[in-house]
């Protein structure tokens, strides 16, 4: 497609439960999993973010490089990995429990990372858990600030309350950065732990005051729900066998940001918001027919 897209955020392990109570380690994080999906859906994905020379990182570096996703922007160094311990409850759904101080994931430097007033993507996307962890938090958002003049930005906050608590502070952030983005996707999750209480139109009309164009909820199986400042668009999920969720919210971000380099974040309304919706509920139902975070091809979505 040649058309560069840039998703910055976390690779991490996840470490998750087998049958005879040992953990897999398997390749993670909510950024790297859109990445993958990007890459197979036939971008020129970039992935920005640190990465370590150990075991896990190599594993992590050849899992991204066979999806085709490139490294062209990562900094490798000699720190370990972030490590994510996954429990599933019955229905498959995962949470974590992070370990995040003194790993090569988090530790961003403006003087690495890529100048985008001379290598501008088509879309910026970023979320999870780096808008969180300081001092790599700030000087990511400076960068986005500046990347911001030049291209449109896909912001997926991804809650984990296990990492920050403070859900004042946690609104704070989250709020700051959707404020330079044009499109939030958000789950029903997220919004209830942030807004406990409020009513998800009522939070992305919010966001849409302060400049975003386009809110998008993920509703489980339920389906999406995408607002602008002119409409409400609801899409149903698609029934399918789940193994588990995970990378599921992840691949629905990269369908949007494939709508926005398609259609353009003005394009994004009407049938053509709803057919990228519809599109966007497919992919994450083949992503929860597998196990892990395994987002479909572009052929699997075309067929």
């Amino acid at each position: 497609m040649n058309q560069p897209i840039w998703v910055a955020g976390e690779v991490l392990i996840d470490l998750i439960p087998q049958a005879d109570g040992e953990r897999l380690a398997v390749v993670g994080g909510g950024p790297a999993n859109t990445a993958k999906a990007l890459a197979r859906l036939g971008f020129d994905s970039y992935f920005i973010d640190g990465m370590s020379t150990n075991e896990y990182g190599q594993k992590a570096k050849a899992e991204l490089e066979g999806d085709g996703v490139k490294l062209d922007y990562v900094k490798f160094s000699d720190k370990p990995m972030c490590l994510a311990t996954v429990t599933l409850d019955a229905s498959g759904s995962a949470s974590y429990d992070f370990l995040i101080d003194g790993t090569a994931t988090f530790d961003f430097q403006r003087e690495w990372l890529p100048n985008p007033s001379l290598n501008n993507p088509a879309v910026f996307h970023v979320g999870t858990l780096v808008p969180l962890i300081e001092p790599g938090a700030s000087i990511l958002f400076e960068w986005a600030q500046e990347i911001n003049q030049f291209s449109p930005i896909v912001f997926d906050p991804n809650v984990r309350p296990s990492v920050v608590g403070d859900r004042v502070h946690y609104e704070a952030i989250v709020r700051k950065w959707a404020a330079i983005s044009n499109v939030v996707k958000v789950s029903e999750d997220d919004i209830a732990w942030l807004y406990p209480g409020r009513i998800q139109e009522e939070v992305a009309a919010d966001w849409l005051s302060m400049g975003v164009d386009l809110v998008v909820i993920t509703l489980g199986p339920e389906g999406l729900l995408g607002i602008t400042r002119q409409e409400s668009i609801r899409v149903p999920g698609v029934k399918v066998d789940v193994v588990d969720t995970v990378g599921a919210g992840d691949t629905v971000g990269a369908i949007l940001v494939e709508g926005v380099v398609k259609y353009g974040v003005a394009g994004l309304v009407g049938d053509t918001l709803r057919s990228v919706l519809t599109r966007a509920a497919t992919a994450a139902a083949i992503t929860c027919s597998r196990a892990g975070a395994q987002p479909p091809t572009q052929s699997e979505l075309s067929s």
